[in-house]
């Protein structure tokens, strides 16, 4: 990746991460994408805890669009065995497309409301 591709991402980010936040009754649902992984937290910023999250370690047999539904599903089931069912989706300066909304997709059918 270039640096500015990078910088663009980080600006993006910090854009969305003023409006968005986590608290105990709607957590945060940040994603972190990287060329090989996906991975899912459901935050409460008031605590900086992470109250469940996700990823795709161990997937790779499978095309990555079907691990981030995976990753979707898996963190939707453990934040509903952790009570939550309303969070606050931050896409972590990425674009919404591909893996990022297959994952979203996927939370949402797992029962999750953003």
């Amino acid at each position: 990746m270039t640096t500015k591709k990078v910088e663009r991402r980080i600006k993006i980010k910090y854009r969305i991460r003023k409006s968005v936040f986590g608290t105990a009754e709607r957590p945060r649902m940040s994603v972190f994408r990287s060329n090989k992984q996906i991975y899912a937290q459901v935050i409460n910023d008031l605590e900086g805890k992470t109250l469940a999250s996700a990823s795709s370690i161990g997937m790779e047999a499978m095309p990555k669009i079907e691990q981030a539904e995976k990753v979707g599903e898996l963190v939707a089931k453990k934040a509903q065995e952790a009570g939550i069912t309303t969070v606050v989706f931050d896409r972590n300066g990425y674009l919404y497309h591909g893996r990022v909304k297959s994952l979203a997709d996927a939370a949402r059918k797992g029962g999750l409301k953003f």
